[in-house]
C-alpha cells in the first residue's frame, strides 16, 4: 500500500462516526476522494456519493457503510454515573473497562466504563455485563457536574481505541466495520483516475450513513441514485478463531481472500461476473451462502426501485464489534482489486436479466 493511502487509511478509522453522526469521518472521506471523481452530492442523511460520468444514463454503484456502532446517554444518575442505550449492535459484554468519548456541544468528554473490582464481587454468582448493569463514569460528582460538563440525554459515545498493525500483517481497529469498506471503494475511484480508464457508464461511489441500525442510508440513496448495478462491499466473520462453528457460520479465513456471496438478494449474473473476473485475474477467492438476506447494504440496494443488479464481496474479519476489529492486508488489497477489474469488465447498457 502507498504511503498515502496508508496514513488516510489510519486518519479515517481513527476518526469517529457513530450511527447518526457521521458527518466528520464523511468530510475526511470526501476531501480524499475529490480528485477522483468528476463531481459529488450529499443526501439529506449525510450518505456521500462520488461521481464519475456523471452525465451517462447507466449507472453503476460501488458502495460501503460509513457508521460505527457507539452508545446513547439515557440515564444520568444523582450520583453522576451514565447509563445508556445501544446505537447500533454495541456490545456490553467487551464495556467494562474500555475508555470512551462523550460527543457534546461543548467538545469530547472523557469517561470509562466502570466495573466492580474483583476484591468486592462473589466471583461464582458473576454474570455477563448487560446493557443494563454497564455504566459510564465522567469523574463528576453529581448530576450537575455532568450536565455542566455538556453531557445530556442523546449524547453518543464511541470507544476511545486506536489502528494499529499486528505482525506487520493485519490491520486492528474499532469501525473496521465498515469504514475499511470506505476506504477500499475509494482507492478503486483512485485507481481508475491514476490509470486512465476512461468507463462508458457512470460511476457511483456511495459511502453510506445508518447501515448499522437498518440498512438506512443505503435506502435513501438508492431510491435517489436509481442505479442499474450495485456492488457492495462489507465485512465478514472469519470463523477460524475459537468459539466459531462452521457448520452454521462456513469456514471463512483471514488472508485467503474476499468472500463471494450466494443468495437471493444475490444477482447471479453479477456475482458470476465477479468470479470470472477473479479467476482470470488470479485473485483469491472464497465463497459464503447468506440464505434469506445478507444482512448488509446489498439487501438494500437489490430490492430497491425496480430491483438493482447487487453483488455483495466481503471482506473476511476477526472480532466482529469489537475495539479489535482485525483483516488481513492481502485481503484489503485484494478486495480493492475485485471491484476495480470488475468495474473494468461491465459493459454499457449490460443486461443483467436472467432472461429476455
Amino acid at each position: 500500500m502507498r504511503q498515502e493511502s496508508f496514513d488516510f487509511l489510519q486518519k479515517y478509522l481513527n476518526n469517529s462516526s457513530p450511527t447518526g453522526f457521521e458527518s466528520e469521518g464523511q468530510k475526511l472521506w470526501l476531501e480524499y476522494i475529490k480528485p477522483y471523481i468528476d463531481e459529488y452530492f450529499v443526501d439529506t442523511y449525510g450518505s456521500v456519493v462520488g461521481v464519475v460520468n456523471p452525465q451517462a444514463e447507466y449507472k453503476v454503484v460501488i458502495e460501503a457503510h460509513a457508521d460505527e456502532i457507539s452508545w446513547f446517554v439515557n440515564y444520568i444518575t444523582p450520583e453522576g454515573y451514565i447509563y445508556l442505550r445501544r446505537n447500533g449492535g454495541s456490545d456490553a459484554l467487551i464495556a467494562p473497562s474500555k475508555r470512551v468519548n462523550i460527543y457534546t456541544a461543548k467538545g469530547i468528554v472523557k469517561a470509562v466504563f466502570g466495573w466492580p473490582a474483583i476484591h468486592v464481587r462473589k466471583v461464582e454468582n458473576d454474570k455477563a455485563p448487560t446493557i443494563d448493569t454497564v455504566f459510564l463514569d465522567c469523574g463528576a460528582s453529581n448530576r450537575e457536574e455532568v450536565e455542566a460538563m455538556g453531557i445530556h440525554v442523546g449524547c453518543v459515545a464511541t470507544f476511545e481505541d486506536e489502528f494499529t498493525v499486528l505482525n506487520d500483517r493485519y490491520y486492528v481497529g474499532r469501525a473496521l466495520d465498515n469504514r475499511i469498506g470506505g476506504f477500499m471503494i475509494a482507492e478503486v475511484a483512485r485507481m481508475l483516475k491514476e490509470n486512465g480508464n476512461q468507463l462508458p457508464f457512470g460511476l457511483y461511489i456511495v459511502n453510506a450513513v445508518q447501515e448499522e441500525i437498518g440498512l438506512r442510508g443505503a435506502e435513501m440513496i438508492a431510491h435517489r441514485i436509481k442505479p442499474d448495478v450495485a456492488i457492495i462491499t462489507d465485512v465478514t466473520h472469519d470463523t477460524q478463531s475459537p468459539m466459531y462453528d462452521k457448520k452454521s457460520s462456513g469456514d471463512i479465513h483471514c488472508g485467503k481472500g474476499p468472500v463471494i456471496a450466494y443468495g437471493p438478494a444475490v444477482q447471479n449474473n453479477v456475482r458470476d461476473l465477479i468470479i470470472r473476473t477473479a479467476q482470470e485475474k488470479e485473485i483469491p477467492f472464497q465463497r459464503a451462502a447468506v440464505s434469506r438476506a445478507t444482512g448488509t447494504d446489498t439487501d438494500a440496494f437489490a430490492y430497491s426501485n425496480a430491483g438493482v443488479a447487487s453483488a455483495l464481496i466481503s471482506l473476511p474479519l476477526k472480532y466482529m464489534h469489537t475495539t479489535v476489529e482485525t483483516v488481513h492486508k492481502d485481503d484489503v488489497e485484494n478486495v480493492i482489486k475485485m471491484i476495480y477489474e470488475t468495474i473494468l469488465k461491465i459493459q454499457d447498457k449490460q443486461d443483467f436479466r436472467y432472461l429476455s
